[in-house]
């Protein structure tokens, strides 16, 4: 194994092999100890796109919410799915299909087109300059979050994040955007396990077998995660259960990981030296 990789692998805490039924009951049990630890937390929020990650953490939400209410005999939990089209989505289809399968106990959908393009263009007008699409983009992510915020301030309740190891360890995700969170269930999975776990739960298939897409550029909409990375997601997984692969695609996945460490080590003081060495 290449050193960094172990590195890498111990940091994330990702396991070559999980039982998908095991790891769903510890993805659900994180959510209910940490709702009754805060009697005046009573929701979860999270934005539900239609893609793997969103609908297997919505599921997971949704299982510890019903839990919860039926154990308490209460129905003051619950779990607010978000809905946050940037005007039309492309792949409303999908979404729709996902939150039929998950049930969410609200579903509140917000079209974060006025406020993005208000800010696009407070911003231009300011500096005279034009925004890239790719900076847009990031607009696009991080005003779904402070939607999803502005819920949970409203609903008592935390936000819940999709980051996973794959994700985690090429920084594919928005600085305080998507990548800003309460709570990550994922976290400790690659793209490979969350597949199996959504399987394993009844998961409609198009919803796990769907091709990975941000689809925040508005020149490059549903481009793949794997076109954008330069390296496949079999590729990543592979590495982050410790096997061997490719040596391109071993550097290009190191690549990432060591541009991307600001994001994942958001917030630096002056007793952080990690950046120096």
């Amino acid at each position: 194994m290449r050193p960094l990789q172990k590195e890498i692998i111990e940091k994330l805490l990702v396991k070559p092999d999980i039982d998908p039924e095991q790891e769903f009951r510890r993805s659900v049990d994180f959510l209910k100890d940490y709702l009754k630890r805060y009697d005046f937390l009573k929701s979860l929020v999270l934005g539900i796109s239609g893609g793997q990650d969103s609908t297997l953490c919505g599921y997971i939400a949704q299982t510890a919410v019903n839990e919860l209410n039926e154990e308490r005999g209460s129905g003051h939990y619950q779990f607010i799915a978000v809905s946050l089209p940037y005007g039309v989505q492309a792949d409303e289809e999908d979404r729709q299909t996902a939150l039929e399968f998950i049930q969410p106990s609200r579903n509140v959908t917000v079209n974060i087109k006025p406020a993005v393009d208000t800010s696009v263009q407070a911003v231009e007008q300011a500096t005279d300059d034009n925004l890239s699409n790719f900076l847009k983009g990031n607009i696009k992510a991080r005003e779904r979050m402070k939607v999803q915020y502005d819920l949970a301030g409203m609903y008592k309740g935390v936000v819940l994040g999709t980051d996973h190891a794959a994700e985690a360890i090429t920084g594919f995700f928005t600085k305080f955007g998507d990548g800003a969170a309460d709570l990550v269930p994922l976290y400790r999975l690659n793209k490979r396990q969350g597949r199996a776990i959504l399987k394993a739960v009844g998961a409609p298939e198009k919803l796990y077998l769907k091709v990975p897409t941000a689809d925040l550029e508005d020149d490059k909409p549903l481009i793949p995660d794997e076109v954008a990375l330069g390296v496949t997601y079999d590729e990543i997984d592979d590495y982050l259960e410790g096997k061997e692969v490719r040596e391109e695609a071993a550097e290009q996945i190191e690549s990432w990981y060591m541009k991307t460490e600001h994001k994942r080590n958001p917030s630096i003081s002056v007793y952080d030296n990690w950046w120096r060495d």
